[in-house]
């Protein structure tokens, strides 16, 4: 491709009277990358998240043994080596094939949360912010009580109500992470809902519902993408909590809070059992963390073109 059809389609794409939407769409999408990319912390998290994808995805692939099954006999407690290269622990079980079918619990406690606390927290905040009045008081307030309490501390009452398990403890997390999603989106709410364009919205005979859902809603998408993507590291860490406490992940789930409870105990003389877990949940948690400061400069409106 030449430098001058690439420098057309830049052009095209940075264009300041889009013929489309389609170019709209292209265009942000384009100005968002490119802030995103110039940002190598950033772009160092986005591959640590892709890398979690595929390691997730082919974890058959890529485990050499058994997550579940191990050799007591032979190979119990053993130090890293080329044949176990994280070691393995207390069962005889390989650490690095644990660990890497882990990363499919990591996955699913994560992408569960956000599926069941963003929209929760979004549809409270937004309905909050455009009502006012006594409805918005009282979901405020709602609101205000679940902040009231540790996150950590509120989702060990409620496993400890559900019963341990690994679905208990998405609930218990998605439960207690929706407050801060819906300060975000109300916000976002308060900040439009009296805007000319809302107004306008109003006067063709939109309702509320509507109004909230089509033309409220998607403006407040891009902030809470980035507060998600930033709470991701303590999502995972809160699940490693509720594992190592003893509930979450049960035996023999290879999820990596329950690895380092069980490892606990060989700190000392076989640190590769909780240092390896540990390590993984270290890596995975910058991770978000970058990609999530990434997102903050590209999707902020107020950012200026780099």
């Amino acid at each position: 491709m030449s430098a001058e059809t690439i420098q057309t389609r830049r052009d095209w794409l940075l264009s300041d009277r889009p013929a489309s939407r389609m170019q709209a769409r292209l265009g942000r999408a384009y100005v968002a990358w490119r802030r995103f990319s110039a940002n190598r912390l950033a772009f160092v998290g986005l591959l640590i998240i892709i890398g979690l994808l595929v390691v997730a995805a082919f974890a058959d692939v890529l485990a050499p043994y058994s997550p579940t099954i191990g050799d007591l006999k032979g190979s119990r407690l053993l130090a890293p080596s080329a044949a176990h290269w994280f070691g393995t622990d207390d069962l005889g079980r390989d650490i690095y094939s644990r660990i890497i079918y882990g990363s499919r619990w990591t996955l699913y406690v994560v992408i569960l949360v956000a599926v069941i606390a963003a929209p929760i927290g979004l549809l409270v905040g937004t309905v909050a912010g455009y009502a006012g009045g006594w409805t918005d008081a009282i979901l405020m307030r709602i609101t205000d009580i679940f902040l009231a309490f540790p996150k950590l501390i509120l989702a060990l009452a409620f496993v400890a109500a559900l019963g341990p398990g690994i679905e208990n403890a998405v609930l218990a997390i998605a439960i207690t992470s929706w407050p801060p999603y819906a300060r975000i989106a109300r916000a976002e709410t308060l900040t439009v809902r009296n805007s000319d364009y809302i107004k306008a919205v109003q006067l063709m005979g939109a309702s509320p519902f509507r109004i909230v859902l089509r033309h409220i809603m998607p403006l407040c998408i891009s902030s809470l993408i980035i507060r998600v993507t930033l709470d991701m590291a303590g999502i995972i860490l809160t699940a490693a909590g509720l594992g190592f406490l003893g509930l979450g992940a049960q035996p023999p789930l290879p999820e990596w809070g329950a690895m380092i409870a069980s490892g606990r105990r060989f700190v000392l003389d076989q640190w590769w059992v909780a240092g390896a877990p540990g390590f993984a949940i270290l890596i995975v948690s910058l991770g978000f963390n970058l990609l999530g400061d990434g997102l903050r400069d590209a999707l902020d409106p107020r950012s200026g073109d780099q």
